[in-house]
């Protein structure tokens, strides 16, 4: 029998933000629709998330935030280059343009990652599945890379840019993977990510990172994607088109990693 085609890993992305968000990804995970998820750990329901990844079993990764609520690490006594005047992270067009100027200093940032693994450790007993990043901020010029001891696992591809909210669509995310298959040879099996953010919308002020939920998570888009993700049109449409959807453990994809958590700061290349 032939193998897959692609053998898909479904993260959904800002577990721990707020209760509702993390029942809407609770429910896909159960459902079979989601795989992975990834934990903001200065998320207004970070504990609670931890007990429900540990509770069902659930693949968890760190999303590395940079960008949104208050710190975890030392910049949370203050007088950092990460922060705002009033404590909180610069948002994430301020983060943006502080990195696009100079203006952030790498040593704190790589405090914060390392606070925020810390975080991670006491919160689900042990290594992350993955880290990836909140609002991307990990794939910005002079961003971090950051590898665990053991290594950390990645895929060949990833998607979800052009499936991203009200964008989610059976079609799409066929399509999607369609585009990440063009130049893989006959026979060959792609590993690829899905980038998702499902869940029943935040209502404020509950959820957030340290200043309430954003307008993103508050929005009609979240309940979409949870409805697109689990619904049997996607199931079917994925097994046509030879997609066996799995976790990132199952993978043959995991690389040497550093002795700890390590952010390699560079500047883009040209």
């Amino acid at each position: 029998m032939a193998g897959p085609r692609v053998r898909l890993v479904v993260t959904a992305d800002d577990f721990g933000y707020c209760p509702r968000r993390d029942e809407g990804i609770v429910e896909a995970f159960l459902a079979g629709a989601v795989t992975s998820v990834s934990l903001l750990v200065n998320g207004a329901a970070a504990e609670s998330a931890a007990d429900l990844a540990r509770r069902h079993k659930i693949p968890t990764g760190l999303h590395a935030n940079l960008s949104e609520g208050r710190p975890v690490g030392p910049a949370r006594l203050g007088d950092s280059s990460l922060l705002s005047p009033e404590g909180f992270f610069l948002g994430k067009m301020g983060f943006r343009e502080a990195v696009a100027t100079g203006g952030v200093a790498l040593p704190q940032v790589r405090e914060e990652l390392e606070a925020q693994l810390i975080r991670f450790r006491e919160l689900l007993g042990g290594d992350p599945t993955h880290v990836d990043g909140h609002q991307h901020v990990h794939v910005l010029p002079g961003g971090g890379h950051c590898s665990l001891e053991g290594g950390c696992g990645w895929t060949d591809a990833f998607v979800g840019l052009s499936t991203c909210g009200r964008h989610m669509s059976v079609h799409r995310v066929s399509g999607a993977l369609a585009r990440a298959l063009e130049g893989i040879p006959t026979g060959h099996t792609l590993t690829a990510e899905l980038m998702a953010h499902p869940g029943y919308p935040s209502v404020p002020p509950a959820g957030g990172c340290g200043k309430g939920p954003d307008a993103f998570s508050c929005s009609w888009e979240r309940l979409h994607e949870l409805r697109v993700l689990t619904a049997p049109t996607l199931r079917a449409q994925l097994a046509q088109d030879g997609v066996q959807l799995c976790a990132l453990h199952d993978l043959d994809s995991k690389r040497p990693g550093e002795a700890t958590l390590k952010t390699f700061l560079e500047r883009s290349r040209p």
